[in-house]
């Protein structure tokens, strides 16, 4: 699902905003109200995101729900298909020996069913759209969830995400957490299905 690589923008545009603001807030005499974290205390880690989607375990399984479910609404599709077209070729054949009422009944029912058949194609690739779409939001939700409770654990105020298409051109290897938030993504995806709870969120080196 060529859009599943994109969910984790919004981490990156934030976490962005996040150093654009308190970068230029330096120049500031007072900090402003509420503001605990001067612009030199920053900590920040990144996350290589085709890598967490790539290992991770409950995007693996949705996938499979979902290509499945493909899978069985293109048959539901196809058996229809052929029905209409068997249906066609019948009329085809016996066109020659009916009235001119029943052509012209038959090619307006077939007329119809082709405009149904259509209409269900369109119904059922609207329905995978929205799947896809609301695996994506789920998936988001979980991530970033994670890297709130991982943050709040780890003391880390920014994490971005780092990949070919993001606008983190150099970050060295020891603020790569993506291990980590794996791990973890997928040890609560196991408690999950197991009902198992364990007493830290982010999986320990």
């Amino acid at each position: 699902m060529k859009n599943l690589s994109l969910i984790l923008n919004i981490v990156l545009l934030v976490a962005v905003a996040v150093l654009f603001y308190l970068h230029f807030s330096s120049a500031k005499p007072a900090a402003a109200e509420g503001s605990s974290v001067a612009p030199g205390e920053l900590t920040v880690a990144y996350i290589n995101s085709d890598t967490v989607l790539k290992y991770y375990d409950y995007l693996k399984a949705q996938k499979t729900v979902l290509e499945d479910k493909s899978k069985k609404i293109e048959q539901e599709y196809r058996n229809r298909a052929i029905g209409l077209q068997n249906e066609i070729e019948a009329y085809k054949r016996n066109v020659n020996s009916m009235t001119l009422g029943q052509v012209r009944a038959t090619e307006e029912d077939l007329g119809k069913k082709q405009q149904n058949l259509q209409l269900y194609q369109q119904s059922l690739g609207q329905q995978l759209m929205e799947e896809e779409a609301k695996l994506n939001r789920e998936l988001y939700d979980r991530i970033t969830k994670f890297l709130k409770k991982y943050g709040t654990e780890k003391g880390l105020q920014v994490v971005l995400k780092y990949d070919p298409t993001s606008d983190v051109l150099f970050a060295g290897e020891a603020i790569n957490i993506t291990k980590d938030v794996i791990d973890g993504l997928n040890t609560e995806y196991t408690q999950e299905k197991t009902g198992v709870q364990a007493d830290t969120t982010a999986a320990k080196k």
